[in-house]
């Protein structure tokens, strides 16, 4: 029994509760959550049922019931008796039909929805039937302040109705549609238009229903319209969802619904967000229906101009320039400014809607922008430029010097901030479109950066043209950065200097901390280049590196970390070594305050980073660091994440900057992980993987406590950059772990290989799939026959089943989408880099087949057969042309590696292979004239008609337009499967040669495949080539030797053919084959040598005696 004298004690604990008294409000708290939850959550209902609390007092009242409601029902409400629940619905609905304050009402309509949700069942059945009576009740009545609470309800939990919901479709639709009448107030209005499009998200695969209610998204868009001339965002807001989750309702409006938007946007007296709001409407539908607003042709060239407009708003009086200009820190972009809000708006509505729509308004838009006497135009037009250069790739491309030759200028604009702009328009394109823009514009852009880096009285501008540098550096050839290496060192140079000197005496640095970047990545691609300019650099990085000790030099001292160790790593240890020791101890002494050091500061990841290269410099000589290094290596790789589960709308109420991203889970709960440290932990991990990749053996003592922490992780979706260290940290710690011996590797796979299994089943980016998939293969192949127990083998081909179903479900579901409504060419593209996604996973299936086949032999055949109709499937001929292939190459290792069993699948594959010879795409012949080669060298007896049969089209295919018969240059794509062909040919001749025919048959074929040589591009083919290409010249074959020894001079050009395209740089034994064949020739035949050698190519010549001088040395 609820005793009086206890309410009023829970209000006091209430009031004390919204005291900005910390000390109070911790004490008060503390003492709630003391409370009984049952005893909790009778209080509060008791408050919210008397009419006498303030309206702060029954806010929160509210608040914390739908707190308790939300996260512990069956605790504090279900276990209670049925009477007393039943009384507290009752004094629940009497309480919010009598509140007199609009925003308590919502938040006890709030507390009654949730109520209602947790009340019903998966079945759809209500177990509170009263409030939906109430509700209809309530929406009857003319007193708006009542009608209002259905609607929020409605609002807060769509699926209210369950299964009833058919049974009142009509007077659903026709109490929504009665609320948006213009007759009723602009609050019932709005409310709604809310409850309209929560209803339709709840029943967004209802095409029937979706069809039904589509005739009141009229009202709705009247509904955002009003509220949006009031400032007000709510409606646009629920319209963005609408446009992200259930495109389809839109489209018979989608005139009316971008032609509203457009009017926001444009109106520059409404508030910021709320033209944000409707561009982020018109922007989202682009990405979620992007076919459907390519045909808006009329409005697109009204919408890119109002996103220009957004762009063109910054701040341009005289004390903001000089403030900007001189700023020392590298300021984040304000995300809620308009011009930032139009650049961001810009390169999405590129990226959907593609280069093909968009590109010919940028170039009819932009050109008069870059000419208007208003610097903010220029600067708008050249950050456009930057914008859409990722959506609009393709077609930029075919224009790019047009476009590099438009924008270079301005790098010499009057207005520092335009030439801001321009420099990252140019930096921008060269990630955009590397390496054209280092390969072709070169000699344009590195004296226009150049001369801007000169701009010593705006810093703003002359580290920006130093981070465009970067991104030129960061993509070039090294051949062609190395010839402007003295005209960017020596600019590099004096800018470090004069910099150094000016943190000295004036104390700024932005431009510092940019120059050590660059120099690091001038140093990084030129390599072994730039060990003609380490001098001049090295000192004054030293310096910077003992020197800037200070807080406010934390970001400079990590950078400098940075450039030293990729310089050492571009130069290398002999020209390093002097500076190593100095430098080596410079970072032990900073990692022993490390410690001490806040967790954000930015050098523990430079610091990270450093160690990891000074690693690769060492080698086996950096283990003696490892004690040093290790522990703060290990911490930041642990670091766990802040993570919560927070009420919906709490999470509104929760500052953006600090840090906290959410992920809703269903309608009202929402899952928040603090993001700060997740990069440190992503980077320590890599540099992990690093260790271990570098250091082997040497990194043993570590492998335990590194497989502990890793294996986690590879659950760990908070950060995908973690989840692939992870995976590709196992197999090289299994070789790490090889120097004790296979029993503890066997321990060490026994703890893995169930969470490796069970990642390769859930990881749900493709990107981290295949690289899981990659490094799941190569542990099949370090751990070879017996690496699974029997259920595991059984969860594996479940789990490549499953693949393999999903693969021919998502090509179902594209030929769907060729057949909507809203399909074009721009949709295509989009569907085949989806196609190219799943046949890269199809490609890592057939890698781990290819080890368990490597190291099961036919024993896996009872796994395989579970998976056999998938691969006879993929290899119809109506199958895209991968699907072909990669079923292909699965046979051909099931022929390489099963020998003679490989006969049990002969009637699968054969006939398909046979005509996949002369096939039109050059990955199928590949894959075909493959699986040719490995049954003439596996089991060339049982599939002797077959290597007969394939003989005359391999010759076919070599001599023909596809190969050696091209009238012009060969195609790139056509040089591996000409090779393969090649080999199998060769293959034919070196393991059958009885299956040729006579002994003439045999040399006339051996003369013609002496003639299609060389073979260099195929490295693994080139070596089966050039072994036989030995064995016939050791064995003193007539064919390629000749009579007497004649053909001398042809031997010598044919192998000075393979040296120079360093056919077999991958293989010793070969290379040392043909050294000895080459020195035997030069012992016994001078002259011969001599002359055919003289007769050589300079290249080619050059190429055969660096290969026997390295020999000889």
């Amino acid at each position: 029994m609820m005793i009086e004298a206890d309410l009023v004690h829970f209000r006091k604990i209430l009031t004390a509760i919204s005291s900005a008294d910390n000390d109070l409000r911790n004490g008060a708290e503390k003492e709630y959550e003391g409370i009984e939850l049952t005893t909790r959550t009778k209080f509060l209902v008791a408050v919210l049922s008397s009419q006498d609390g303030s309206p702060e007092e029954n806010q929160l009242s509210a608040v914390l019931l739908r707190r308790i409601i939300t996260t512990s029902f069956e605790e504090a409400i279900s276990c209670q008796d049925a009477k007393i629940q039943a009384e507290m619905r009752e004094r629940l609905l009497y309480s919010i039909e009598q509140e007199g304050n609009e925003t308590v009402r919502a938040k006890k309509a709030d507390c009654v929805a949730e109520l209602a949700r947790k009340m019903s069942d998966e079945s759809g059945n209500n177990g509170w039937p009263e409030v939906l009576k109430f509700m209809f009740d309530c929406v009857s009545s003319v007193d708006s302040s009542r009608k209002e609470i259905p609607l929020h309800i409605l609002s807060q939990f769509p699926g209210i109705f369950g299964n009833q919901q058919s049974h009142y479709l009509d007077v659903i639709k026709q109490m929504l549609g009665q609320c948006m009448q213009a007759s009723e107030q602009p609050s019932i209005r709005c409310l709604s238009s809310r409850a309209t499009v929560a209803f339709l998200l709840n029943n967004s695969n209802d095409v029937q229903l979706l069809r039904h209610f589509h005739e009141l998204l009229p009202g709705v868009l009247q509904a955002a319209m009003d509220s949006a001339m009031d400032d007000q965002d709510n409606v646009l807001k629920s319209l963005v969802e609408l446009c992200e989750e259930a495109p389809k309702v839109i489209r018979p409006h989608i005139e009316n619904v971008l032609t509203m938007c457009l009017k926001v946007v444009g109106d520059a007296d409404r508030e910021d967000s709320i033209r944000q709001i409707a561009l982020e409407a018109i922007v989202t539908l682009s990405e979620t229906a992007p076919g459907l607003i390519r045909k808006q042709k009329s409005l697109i060239p009204l919408i890119i101009p109002q996103m220009l407009a957004l762009m063109i708003d910054l701040d341009h009086d005289e004390e903001s320039l000089s403030e900007w200009s001189v700023a020392d820190e590298a300021e984040e972009e304000d995300c809620d400014s308009n011009n930032v809000c139009g650049e961001n708006a810009i390169d999405r509505f590129a990226c959907a809607l593609g280069g093909k729509t968009i590109l010919p308004h940028i170039m009819a838009t932009i050109p008069p922008m870059l000419q208007n006497p208003d610097w903010r135009y220029r600067h708008a037009g050249l950050m456009a430029i930057s914008a859409v250069g990722e959506g609009c790739h393709k077609y930029m491309e075919e224009i790019l010097e047009q476009i590099v030759n438009a924008v270079l200028p301005f790098l010499g604009d009057a207005h520092p901030r335009v030439r801001y702009a321009a420099c990252n328009a140019i930096g921008q394109m060269c990630t955009d479109f590397a390496p054209t823009m280092q390969k072709q514009y070169n000699s344009k852009i590195v004296p226009s950066l150049c001369s801007t880096l000169n701009d010593q009285s705006n810093p703003r501008v002359q580290a920006h043209a130093g981070a465009a540098m970067v991104n030129f550096v960061e993509d070039c050839p090294k051949a062609i950065l190395v010839p402007y290496l003295e005209l960017l060192c020596s600019k590099l140079e004096l800018i470090l200097s004069t910099k150094i000197q000016e943190l000295v005496q004036k104390g700024t640095k932005l431009v510092l901390e940019q120059v050590t970047t660059t120099i690091a990545a001038v140093a990084d691609t030129a390599e072994d280049k730039f060990t003609l300019f380490y001098d001049r650099f090295m000192p004054s990085l030293k310096y910077i590196m003992e020197n800037a000790n200070t807080n406010e030099l934390r970001m400079l001292r990590g950078k400098t970390i940075e450039c030293i160790s990729l310089i050492g790593l571009a130069v290398g240890p002999e020209k390093f070594m002097p500076d190593a020791e100095a430098i080596m101890q410079q970072l032990l002494k900073t990692q022993a305050d490390i410690e001490s050091w806040e967790d954000d500061d930015p050098q523990i990841s430079y610091m990270i980073s450093a160690w990891a290269r000074m690693c690769k410099l060492l080698g086996q000589n950096f283990v003696q660091y490892l004690p040093v290094v290790m522990g703060p290596l290990m911490k930041a790789a642990s670091i766990r994440p802040e993570v919560t589960m927070l009420d919906s709308q709490d999470v509104e109420t929760l500052d953006e900057d600090e840090g906290w991203e959410f992920i809703k889970l269903g309608d009202q709960q929402s899952f928040g992980i603090k993001t700060a440290g997740l990069e440190e932990k992503s980077t320590a991990c890599q540099m992990l993987v690093c260790y271990a990749r570098e250091l082997k053996e040497g990194f043993v003592e570590y492998v335990e406590e590194i497989v502990k922490l890793m294996v986690p992780l590879l659950k760990f979706y908070f950060h995908d950059g973690v989840r692939t260290s992870a995976a590709e940290s196992i197999p090289l710690l299994l070789e790490c772990a090889s120097l004790r011996g296979d029993e503890y590797v066997a321990q060490i796979w026994s703890f893995v290989a169930p969470s490796l299994l069970t990642a390769i089943k859930e990881e749900p980016d493709k990107d981290v799939l295949s690289i899981t998939m990659e490094s799941f293969a190569r542990c099949i192949e370090l751990r070879g026959r017996g690496c699974f127990t029997m259920e595991q083998y059984q969860e594996l081909a479940d789990a490549l089943r499953t693949m393999l179903d999903q693969h021919f479900q998502r090509a179902q579901e594209r030929m769907e989408k060729r057949n909507d409504e809203d399909y074009d060419d721009q949709v295509e593209e989009a569907l085949q880099d989806e196609d190219q996604d799943d046949v890269y996973i199809l490609s890592k299936i057939a890698d781990i087949l290819h080890s368990l086949f490597g190291g099961h032999k036919s024993e896996l055949f009872p796994l395989f057969d579970t998976l056999l109709p998938h691969y006879v499937k993929l290899l119809a001929a109506d199958r895209p042309w991968a699907d072909r292939q990669w079923s292909l190459c699965v046979f051909d290792d099931i022929v390489e590696f099963a020998g003679p069993d490989s006969m049990k699948y002969k009637e699968f594959f054969v006939r398909p292979l046979l005509g996949y010879l002369q096939d039109s795409s050059p990955e199928v012949r590949q894959a075909a004239s493959y699986g040719v080669g490995v049954m003439a060298a596996h089991a060339n007896e049982l599939y002797a008609d077959v290597i007969k049969e394939a003989l005359p089209r391999l010759r076919e295919v070599i001599e023909g337009p596809n190969g050696r018969g091209t009238q012009s240059q060969l195609s790139q794509d056509d040089i591996a499967p000409l090779e393969n062909c090649i080999s199998a040919v060769g293959k034919v001749l070196r393991h059958c040669p009885a299956l040729i025919g006579s002994e003439m048959d045999f040399q006339l074929l051996l003369q013609s495949w002496l003639s299609w040589l060389p073979v260099t591009e195929d490295k693994e083919e080139a070596v089966h080539v050039y072994g036989y290409v030995c064995d016939l010249i050791e064995s003193n074959n007539q064919v390629i030797l000749g009579q007497n020894n004649c053909n001398l001079a042809a031997v010598i050009s044919l192998l000075a053919d393979a040296v120079y395209g360093e056919a077999f740089s991958e293989s010793k034994e070969v290379s040392s084959r043909v050294v000895s064949i080459c020195t035997l020739i030069q012992t016994s035949a001078g002259q011969a040598w001599t002359d055919a050698l003289t007769a050589l190519p300079g290249p080619k010549q050059l190429a055969l005696c660096n290969l026997l001088s390295d020999a000889a040395s």
